[in-house]
This record gives structure tokens, C-alpha cells and sequence, in this order.
């Protein structure tokens, strides 16, 4: 790896940091970062998995008073979430990297536009539940099959899974946020243990990404007194079409 290399793949993990912190879709930059420093597809997809994990962790310790008032239903969520993030990741792992890379065009595509529609999914009027209500049955099927998606393509994860949970699920956003981030947590743990086990982990890319995803985490707070959340959701959209058109077009 040279040391261009690792100054790029340093910048894109801080930048994607910062976003994570505004508006979410960080994995989007250091996916990308990590394809056009060489990666095949099926190792930068891993990769980026680990880059993202301490992100996560920050988030739901921020959160851990809400998660402890509801830790019956996340309780089982979690569960629901390991045995989908299983499954995605495996299906992962069946394919060879021709057969990923045709797909992540469309991943791309699908994510880059789920991620723009995120403000508009929703509901203008959550339900009332109680912090102690246990889970849905349709909130646990629809958090399975999010969770296979999560294991087996992380971008767009978090904006699908507060969607899917505020329609299922109901209660104030900061009780969905706290439960999908530490959802996010549980999918992305066990993504990571297949694919480390797989053998497809760049971890060199990994450590140089880590540190700069922490440290864009915490500049994040402050740029977001500073930028418009409307501006880095932009950013972040036309990244996503950027890299859908890169794979298309590298066929």
C-alpha cells in the first residue's frame, strides 16, 4: 500500500465520519475509497463493514439509557437481526467477486436512492407505544429481512432500518435511532466474523480507516452546527450515483 494510498483511505474514513455524524450514509465514501484504491468488490464491501463497526458502538453507548428501557423488545430484535445478518453475510461469501460486482451497480443504485427518499419515509405521525412494549410480529419479520440486506450490503442499512421501524414499530425518534444503531451494531458484528473468517478482510485498509472514522465522528458534531444537513445528504446522494455509474460503466 503506498503512502498515497493511505492518506486517501484516511481522508475517506474521517469524511465519512463527518457524514455519519450529519446525515448518515458514510459507508458510501469509504466503499468507494476502498474499490478505487483497488479492492474487489466482495473485500471492500468487508472492509468497509469494519471501518464503520466503531461508529456504531459510539452511537448506542450515546443512547444506552433509552436502549435500557426497552431492552425486552431490542433484546429480541437483536436475535432476529444475528440470524438475518448471518444469512446476508454467507450469501455474501457464496458469490465470487464477478458475480458481486454485477450486482453493486444496482446495490448502489437502490441505496443511493433509499437514502435520498430517507426524510420522506417516515411517517408524519409516529404512534404512541411504551417504552416497555415488547416488539412487533411484523416489525420482527420486516427487521429480518433488513437484516440479511445489512449483512449482505451495508450502505443504506441505517436509513432503511429507521424507516422499517417507525412504520412497524412506532415511538419518538429517539427511541428508533437508539434501536437501530444498536441493531447496526449486532448486523454489522456478525457480518464481520463471517467475513474475517472468509478471509476477505483488507486489514491493513481497515486500520488506516478506523482512526479516521473516530476522529471524522467527533469533527462531525461540530461541522453540524456549521453545514446544512440538506447540503451533505446531497453530497452523499451524488457519491452514490457516482460509484452506481463507475460500476456500470466498468462493467
Amino acid at each position: 500500500m503506498t503512502f498515497i494510498t493511505v492518506v486517501i483511505l484516511f481522508v475517506a474514513g474521517f469524511l465519512s465520519g463527518v457524514v455519519n455524524a450529519i446525515a448518515g450514509g458514510g459507508t458510501f465514501l469509504t466503499f468507494g475509497a476502498l474499490t478505487m484504491a483497488g479492492l474487489p468488490p466482495i473485500s471492500a464491501n468487508a472492509t468497509s463493514s469494519i471501518a464503520q463497526f466503531p461508529g456504531y458502538i459510539t452511537s448506542t453507548w450515546a443512547y444506552i439509557k433509552d436502549i435500557r428501557l426497552m431492552w425486552r423488545g431490542a433484546l429480541a430484535f437483536a436475535v432476529i437481526s444475528a440470524v438475518g445478518a448471518l444469512i446476508g453475510s454467507l450469501f455474501l461469501l457464496s458469490l465470487d467477486n464477478v458475480s458481486f460486482g454485477a450486482l453493486v451497480p444496482w446495490l448502489l443504485l437502490a441505496a443511493t436512492a433509499l437514502f435520498a427518499a430517507g426524510p420522506w419515509l417516515r411517517p408524519a405521525k409516529l404512534a404512541d407505544r411504551p417504552e416497555g412494549a415488547p416488539s412487533s410480529l411484523a416489525g420482527r419479520i420486516v427487521q429480518f429481512f433488513t437484516a440479511i440486506y445489512g449483512g449482505f450490503f451495508g450502505a443504506g442499512m441505517g436509513v432503511m432500518m429507521l424507516a422499517t421501524l417507525g412504520l412497524t414499530e412506532g415511538g419518538d425518534y429517539h427511541r428508533l435511532n437508539a434501536l437501530k444503531n444498536m441493531l447496526s451494531i449486532v448486523i454489522a458484528a456478525v457480518a464481520i466474523v463471517i467475513f474475517a473468517s472468509g478471509g476477505v478482510v483488507a486489514w491493513t485498509a481497515a486500520a488506516v480507516m478506523v482512526p479516521g472514522v473516530a476522529l471524522g465522528g467527533y469533527a462531525g458534531v461540530w461541522t453540524a452546527r456549521r453545514v446544512p444537513q440538506s447540503i451533505v445528504r446531497a453530497l452523499v446522494v451524488a457519491i452514490g450515483l457516482f460509484l452506481a455509474f463507475y460500476y456500470f460503466t466498468r462493467g
